[in-house]
C-alpha cells in the first residue's frame, strides 16, 4: 500500500498575466448532468437550495477526511463519498483528456486520507508522482460554495481548469454562477479554505 501524503494547502491567489485573463477550460454547461437531489439545470438553485449540499446534512454518504499536515497542524479535508475521492472521477482525466472520466476500483491510490480512482494505471501513475498537481483545489468541494463560506457536495461533470488548477462545482447551473465571476470566486474561495472544512 502506498504511503499516505497530505494535500498541501495552496493558499497563494490565481496566477494571472498582467495583460489578460486567466486561462480556463471546463466542461461544457448544457452537457453536465445534475446529481441525484440537485435542481434542476433548467432552473437556477437558489443560495440556500445550494446549502442543503452541504455534506453536514447529508452525513450518511459524504464524508470529511481531514489529515494532518507534517509540516503544521493545518488540517486539509477531502470530499469523499463512500470513502472514495471526489465520486470516483480520475483527476488526471481532466487534464489529459480534457474531459470527467470515471475511475476504477481496479486502478487506485491513497492519497490525504481518501482512496482516489483512475481510468488507466498510467493515469494512478501520474497523480501519485504529483499528487498535488492533478487534486482538485479545496479538496474537491464545490468549488462556489467554499467561495461563499461552506462545502458543498459536488458533480464531477461540473468542472473547470484554470491556471493548470482543478475546480469541481456541485452542479451545471452553480459552476455557471462560478463561472460569472472566476477569479473573484477563487479569491474569495482562497480566503475562506481551509478554515470552512473545519
Amino acid at each position: 500500500m502506498h504511503p499516505i501524503f497530505v494535500l498541501p494547502l495552496l493558499l497563494a491567489g490565481l496566477t494571472i498575466a498582467s495583460c489578460g485573463a486567466p486561462t480556463t477550460s471546463s466542461a461544457p454547461v448544457e452537457e453536465a448532468a445534475t446529481t441525484e437531489g440537485a435542481a434542476p439545470t433548467d432552473a437556477a438553485p437558489s443560495d440556500a437550495e445550494a446549502a442543503e449540499a452541504t455534506p453536514t446534512e447529508s452525513a450518511e454518504t459524504v464524508e470529511t477526511v481531514a489529515a494532518a499536515s507534517p509540516e503544521s497542524t493545518t488540517l486539509a479535508a477531502v470530499y469523499v463519498q463512500d470513502a472514495v475521492a471526489i465520486a470516483g472521477a480520475d483527476p488526471v482525466a481532466y487534464f489529459t483528456e480534457g474531459a470527467y472520466v470515471p475511475g476504477s476500483t481496479e486502478f487506485t491510490y491513497e492519497w490525504s486520507g481518501a482512496t482516489w480512482q483512475f481510468a488507466s494505471a498510467e493515469n494512478r501513475d501520474t497523480f501519485a508522482s504529483n499528487p498535488a498537481q492533478y487534486a482538485p483545489q479545496y479538496g474537491g468541494f464545490c468549488a462556489w460554495a467554499v467561495s461563499q463560506g461552506y462545502t458543498a457536495a459536488i458533480d464531477p461533470t461540473a468542472w473547470t481548469i484554470v491556471d493548470d488548477k482543478l475546480y469541481l462545482n456541485y452542479d451545471a447551473n452553480i459552476q455557471s454562477r462560478w463561472e460569472r465571476d472566476i477569479p473573484g470566486n477563487i479569491a474569495k474561495a482562497d480566503a475562506n479554505w481551509p478554515a470552512v472544512a473545519q
